[in-house]
């Protein structure tokens, strides 16, 4: 194998890789061998076919596969033999004619190189670790929202029109340009007059309402609504009002407890207490992870493969132009012109890059993987997300290994984070709850 290396420009190799064609001529005897061992054709003994007639039958085929495992082979040698390593997959062009019978091989291979990136001193970071704690109004706000999903209802005999805090009954038919739509038909449904849960504008609007009126009501539905077919358009429900209800509270105690599965009031406000704290654990973690990442960001001081930030960039920019569509756009980009929002998020994608290809060499270095385990484990987390489909989604799994593979990066990177963590000097500070929710934005 002769090799001329014809492109070095930053991260970026360009090499021109001519095979011999004696070599490939014995892998390509080598091979129609093979195949006229296992060949069976009337009048010859099993392995006696003769090679023109293996050659006539399979050499088209024999010549396209002997002359793509020699460009594989050449390649990973020339990568070995340089000790290069491919930030993507190279890029392979053919210079021979790729169905010659005769001839050397010849052909171009480019790549982009991961960089150079020098082991930073982990040790000399400072990091804040933001600790807050469940206090009594949080418990007692969530037992609060525990008995008012308790609440019974009893019917208001009065008739008189519906007013805060009474809950009206209702049937109704929700049409987007005059015509029905999938979902939007209901009967005897209870909505509470100011309260939550309902398209913005909705109870506001059947307030007032005296069983046994009709109204229609135009709302417009959010544009983030899960509903894309609906999301953001303005659509008429026509209104039944049948009944006038109040809510009749349940008092927060054994009982209730008792209701919901519980021994008694105390076991409740234990298990509140314990989901609270694993909620600002998860903030705290998220809020560390956030510094980490910045502090690290700060210290990737090598280049980027362009083609590695023009994937990442080429992701991001398709999830704006899909908030763009659906009108979810944060409003500070609503304000930048095409160049400026392009301009930012490629600076994003590159900080995405970088940090990635810093921690992998930083787990590369010390050694850290991903188990056997950790894996089985995140995949039985991804079907605990589907009840009733776990085994589907287990099967999904094992037939699609790539998907399954997807799951190894945040688990990597999550351990990565943990080792440099432990490595860095942290200091904890105790912060509200609001102090601690608080997500500064990310540097660009």
């Amino acid at each position: 194998m002769q090799v001329t290396e014809t492109l070095s420009d930053g991260l970026k190799r360009g090499f021109t890789v001519t095979v011999p064609s004696g070599e490939l001529e014995s892998k390509r005897t080598a091979r129609l061998k093979e195949l006229g061992q296992s060949m069976n054709l009337p009048g010859f003994r099993p392995g006696k076919v003769p090679m023109s007639i293996v050659k006539q039958r399979y050499g088209a085929a024999v010549q396209g596969e002997v002359l793509e495992q020699a460009v594989s082979d050449a390649t990973r040698a020339l990568l070995d033999e340089r000790g290069l390593r491919p930030a993507t997959q190279p890029r392979v062009d053919l210079v021979s004619d790729a169905e010659a019978a005769a001839g050397d091989l010849e052909f171009k291979v480019e790549m982009e190189l991961l960089p150079e990136i020098a082991q930073p001193d982990l040790s000399t970071l400072t990091l804040t670790r933001l600790k807050a704690t469940p206090d009594a109004a949080t418990v007692d706000k969530a037992l609060q929202d525990i008995a008012s999903r308790q609440r019974s209802f009893e019917t208001i005999e009065e008739v008189r029109p519906a007013a805060q805090g009474d809950v009206l009954v209702v049937d109704f038919v929700g049409k987007v340009d005059g015509v029905a739509f999938d979902g939007g038909t209901a009967q005897d449904v209870n909505v509470e007059i100011g309260g939550a849960g309902f398209i913005p504008g909705f109870a506001e609007q059947i307030e007032g309402m005296t069983p046994g009126e009709e109204k229609v009501i135009t709302v417009t539905f959010p544009a983030d609504y899960s509903a894309e077919n609906l999301a953001g358009k303005e659509a008429t429900f026509d209104i039944t009002a049948k009944a006038l209800q109040r809510p009749v509270d349940v008092a927060i105690d054994d009982d209730l407890a008792k209701k919901i599965g519980f021994e008694g009031l105390e076991q409740v406000r234990e298990l509140i207490t314990k989901q609270v704290e694993q909620e600002y654990e998860q903030l705290s973690r998220l809020r560390i992870k956030r510094e980490l990442l910045d502090a690290l960001a700060e210290k990737t001081d090598f280049e980027a493969p362009q083609g590695m930030v023009e994937a990442e960039f080429a992701q991001i920019w398709q999830r704006v132009e899909a908030d763009r569509k659906a009108g979810q756009m944060d409003d500070e980009d609503k304000e930048k012109d095409e160049e400026t929002l392009r301009s930012d998020y490629r600076k994003i994608a590159e900080r995405r890059v970088k940090l990635g290809l810093l921690l992998a060499e930083i787990g590369r270095v010390n050694a850290i993987g991903v188990t056997q385990d950790e894996m089985l484990q995140a995949i039985r987390a991804e079907a605990m997300r589907y009840p009733g489909q776990e085994q589907a989604v287990f099967e999904f799994f094992r037939k699609n290994p790539q998907a399954a593979e997807s799951l190894r990066g945040p688990i990597f990177e999550n351990k990565v984070v943990d080792y440099v963590i432990e490595l860095a000097t942290v200091e904890d500070k105790d912060v509200t709850p609001e102090e601690l929710a608080e997500i500064p934005p990310a540097d660009l």
